[in-house]
């Protein structure tokens, strides 16, 4: 199993004071107040013990009413399994669907661990390409032949994405779930940053499914500032969903209590904070476009998440030789883009959750080291 370049990063720069932390999707914001407030109270009032393997009931119920209102997805509580964190959500799933041998149809480029997951289970990685000049959005055509491998067992899809920023338009998730249906695949949504969307329009597949095929996972990590809390949750059909609860027993039985508390109260709490940090990521999108424009380091414009690709190209592919330098010698940390797939050879990820000043100075100091690496390269007898 490959590592992932993200978390290679961070260990060499964890330590560092000097550094400018851009590798990680960490928001710098911290959890609402009446979040922990409602987790203390938890505490005190006895959350402290096991709950049932899908979650609290009353965490499930406020989900449920969120997943009608602003996903279009009709549930019952008992299609809704809660989780530590979004990635166990993805990794529980593709347990219970999975056979060693078994196709994953992942992007390329797209978040490491989709990987790390497909080896971990020996299954079998298919990767499907999202070129820059669509901003990374599927070749349907592609997809759709690949799709058509007998291996192939689960499609994921990740919008809006990490890496890329991309928010898939509408038809190109219809089409995505069509496709699926037709290959009789089960299709795996992650929708972690559904909330930070700047343009476009977020849509969830399983809004559109009659037949029960999609996995839906969604995480407080990212919209309400609770990356530490490990609290997620996915919906599925009747029997997919009872048999995810059964395979979360044996791998962690169920999230925390008191971060379940946490979670409730942050979906039936205000919401202005989730407007006010995607403003912040907005904003901070803008600035760092611009910036990336000013060095001749862009690529695309993202219109969702909190990731710009910038673009290295010009002094090496070695992106993950390059990161280290960048800590090293720069002190800035960014994500090498060879550790999301084959097509981020050339670039690199900058985290528009890092405060304003730090993208600023830390965009400066990222092309002052493709600089340097670019006039070494150039120096160096062909």
């Amino acid at each position: 199993m490959p590592r992932s370049g993200i978390r290679e990063i961070l260990d060499l720069a964890v330590d560092r004071e000097d550094v400018l932390r851009l590798e990680i999707g960490e928001p710098d914001f911290p959890t609402p107040p009446h979040v922990i407030e409602a987790a203390a109270r938890a505490a005190t009032d006895g959350y402290t013990k096991y709950t049932v393997n899908r979650g609290l009931p009353s965490l499930r119920e406020a989900i449920r009413a969120k997943l009608a209102a602003r996903n279009g997805i009709e549930a019952s509580i008992e299609q809704i399994v809660v989780t530590t964190g979004g990635g166990t959500a993805l990794m529980e799933t593709l347990l219970a669907l999975v056979e060693p041998g078994e196709g994953i149809l992942i992007s390329d480029p797209a978040w490491p661990n989709y990987a790390m997951m497909a080896a971990t289970l020996k299954a079998t990685p298919i990767r499907y390409p999202l070129d820059r000049e669509a901003e990374f959005e599927p070749d349907l055509d592609v997809l759709d032949a690949l799709a058509a491998d007998p291996r192939a067992k689960v499609l994921m899809i990740n919008s809006p994405a990490n890496p890329t920023g991309a928010v898939w338009r509408p038809e190109t998730i219809e089409r995505a779930l069509e496709i699926a249906t037709r290959h009789d695949l089960y299709l795996l949504s992650d929708e972690v940053y559904e909330e930070i969307v700047f343009e476009g329009e977020h849509v969830s597949p399983a809004a559109l499914d009659e037949d029960g095929r999609v996995v839906t996972v969604f995480s407080a990590s990212k919209t309400y500032a609770m990356t530490g809390w490990r609290l997620g949750y996915l919906v599925a059909s009747l029997p997919l969903a009872d048999l995810i609860a059964k395979v979360q027993e044996p791998v962690v039985s169920c999230a925390t209590a008191v971060a379940q508390k946490a979670a409730e109260a942050a979906l039936l709490g205000p919401q202005d904070c989730v407007a006010v940090m995607r403003d912040a990521y907005r904003l901070r999108r803008d600035a760092t476009v611009k910036a990336l424009r000013a060095a001749d380091l862009f690529v695309t414009r993202p219109h969702g998440a909190f990731y710009i690709f910038a673009d290295v190209s010009k002094a090496t592919d070695d992106t993950r030789l390059l990161a280290r330098s960048l800590v090293l010698d720069h002190g800035v940390a960014v994500a090498p883009g060879e550790t999301f797939g084959t097509r981020g050879a050339g670039l690199v990820r900058l985290s528009l959750a890092s405060a304003p000043e730090v993208l600023e100075d830390g965009v400066k100091r990222l092309a002052e080291g493709v600089a340097a690496w670019g006039a070494k390269r150039g120096a160096e007898p062909r």
